[in-house]
């Protein structure tokens, strides 16, 4: 009976699903079918045999990348700069959207926004040159440091700073573009209860403390939820367009780590060993995203799960 009813649900709404198949088909093909390439974690890859025909090994990936102490390293680093990335970089966009809710005029407003909103279509490879060539060794910041006489200024190559530097970029490339959603779900308040609030007396600060913030503190819990959940990711594209073996220390997350050690000759890390890595980075993830959901639910949201 209950397979009789969803059948009519789906003749009935045919066109709907008939939407729905291609992101159907793009995730089954490119996201579950390819997943039973996890399984090289626990194998020796060996071309002649493939995925399903290499010998297993148990665990040996794991023990040999946790024994190769420059892991721990990008693990930390990987850690430190995407706890840095939420405490830092998340509430930027819900900044920047309140702020542009309060601009009063339209085409004043939608200036800003595109303003806020181009350096996110610039790719990190056209803007790592710009910040090499400005913040670099041979920089313009550092001629003008040297022109007046305050010595070298190596900010993309200091530890102390290289961090910041990350930070700051990247609230400016993305923070307009990652506004976007907290400024579409402004836009869904009703205007009355603002003009409910300002015959109430209420100024614009306590409009936006009483109305905006409770309107749209839903969506944050889930964007949220989302940016835990990516937390083992630290930005690939941006460090190794930014970063020089100055600032290994605290600079070669996981990503770039293994993308060195794939490419430098000096080991043989095989396929194993590098999907060891990224299934070690999901588990993870994962786990992080289902305590952020526990979280935010005892929080009084929804959640996602």
């Amino acid at each position: 009976m209950k397979g009789s009813l969803l059948w009519k649900r789906i003749v009935q709404y045919r066109m709907f699903y008939l939407l729905l198949l291609p992101i159907v088909v793009y995730y089954l093909v490119f996201a579950y079918i390819p997943m039973y390439g996890v399984t090289l974690s626990f194998k020796k890859f060996m071309f002649n045999k493939g995925i399903l025909g290499s010998p297993w090994v148990g665990l040996d990936n794991f023990h040999y990348i946790f024994r190769y102490s420059d892991f721990w390293t990008a693990f930390r680093n990987t850690i430190v700069i995407s706890i840095g990335r939420l405490l830092i970089e998340f509430p930027m966009a819900i900044i920047v959207a309140l702020l542009l809710n309060e601009i009063a005029g339209s085409k004043l407003k939608k200036l800003y926004q595109t303003v806020f909103t181009f350096p996110h279509f610039l790719s990190w490879v056209v803007l790592g040159g710009i910040l090499v060539n400005i913040l670099g060794n041979t920089g313009a910041v550092q001629l003008v440091f040297t022109h007046l006489g305050f010595g070298e200024l190596s900010l993309l190559s200091d530890s102390d700073t290289f961090r910041g530097l990350l930070y700051t970029s990247n609230i400016w490339k993305e923070a307009g573009w990652g506004a976007i959603i907290y400024l579409a779900a402004i836009a869904g308040i009703s205007p009355e209860l603002y003009e409910a609030a300002y015959m109430d007396g209420a100024n614009r600060w306590k409009q936006m403390l009483h109305i905006t913030w409770p309107s749209i503190n839903g969506i944050v819990a889930m964007m949220l939820i989302l940016a835990v959940s990516g937390i083992m990711n630290g930005g690939f594209d941006q460090i190794f367009n930014m970063y020089s073996p100055a600032v290994y220390n605290v600079a070669d997350i996981l990503d770039t780590f293994m993308y060195r050690l794939s490419f430098s000759g000096r080991v043989n890390l095989g396929f194993g060993i590098i999907t060891a890595v990224g299934l070690f980075k999901s588990v993870i993830s994962l786990a992080l995203l289902v305590i952020a959901n526990y979280l935010v639910k005892r929080m009084g949201q929804e959640g996602l799960m």
